[in-house]
């Protein structure tokens, strides 16, 4: 078990994944990392880097998908060397993963590829963290299968991270006793809040309801079973390339935290 694993497992009262959607312009990758790194490290909070620097499941073929595998890992990289931070980012592919390998600290199944099994156990073989996102169609008793594909090749190294699950059309919902479920399974459990709270492929773009998310976060928490926290944010969320209708703007975030404190707090 790596240093960053065994913190995450151990992290309390929680940790923190957060970042912009989509790789963007270096600056403001920068300072977004940087403001992150610095909140969390007042708070207490381990903290992971979050940005992808490639999206392969778009609304729309036009939808801005990133800067691509060299470019968004060379930005990736830059923050991991310069902020000292720990770096998750997606992968899509087989062949993506050495290249991902080198630059991220954990790899991250995106909820649509949550059954590859090849795609699982190469992530694995590279011997990184593997958060595997529940799919919005997936039961919570299915992970279990997704992670022992992972253990399989001998990596325990794993997160599992509830997304929300389909609720009819263009629509998310999320069933807390998911929680109890994916938890009793061993592995540090993860609450994605801001995807939960999407309105998928609503004409060429997703929508979102990010007004709910210190709500949903702090419910979350109340159920004593998480390890993390999952926000995508950005300073301007009307204005990124990804998800901008439902990522927390980063001013947000210090407040959201600070209630789910308060409530980790009380359940001590």
């Amino acid at each position: 078990m790596n240093h960053l694993y065994q913190s995450l497992f151990d992290a309390s009262p929680f940790f923190l994944i957060a970042g912009p959607c989509v790789v963007e312009e270096e600056s403001m990758m920068l300072r977004t990392a940087e403001y992150l790194k610095k909140l969390c490290l007042r708070k207490g909070l381990p903290f992971v880097f979050k940005s992808s620097y490639r999206k392969a499941n778009r609304s729309d073929f036009s939808s801005p998908s990133g800067p691509g595998v060299i470019k968004g890992l060379e930005t990736l990289y830059k923050i991991k060397t310069k902020l000292e931070l720990p770096i998750l980012s997606d992968i899509h592919e087989c062949a993506e993963i050495s290249a991902a390998a080198e630059v991220c600290d954990i790899l991250q199944i995106p909820a649509f590829l949550s059954r590859q099994t090849e795609l699982i156990q190469t992530a694995a073989q590279s011997g990184k963290i593997v958060n595997i996102k529940k799919g919005q169609f997936m039961a919570p008793e299915d992970m279990q299968a997704a992670a022992s594909k992972a253990t399989a090749m001998g990596n325990e190294q794993i997160l599992l991270c509830e997304r929300g699950s389909s609720f009819g059309y263009h629509n998310l919902i999320v069933d807390f006793r998911g929680f109890a479920i994916m938890q009793a399974f061993g592995f540090p459990l993860v609450y994605d809040v801001t995807h939960s709270l999407q309105r998928p492929s609503q004409g060429s773009t997703s929508g979102g309801n990010p007004e709910f998310a210190a709500m949903m976060a702090r419910a979350a928490i109340a159920t004593g079973m998480l390890k993390g926290l999952f926000i995508e944010t950005h300073p301007e969320p009307a204005k990124a390339l990804s998800d901008a209708a439902s990522m927390l703007s980063l001013n947000e975030i210090e407040a959201l935290l600070d209630s789910c404190l308060r409530i980790e707090s009380a359940l001590r």
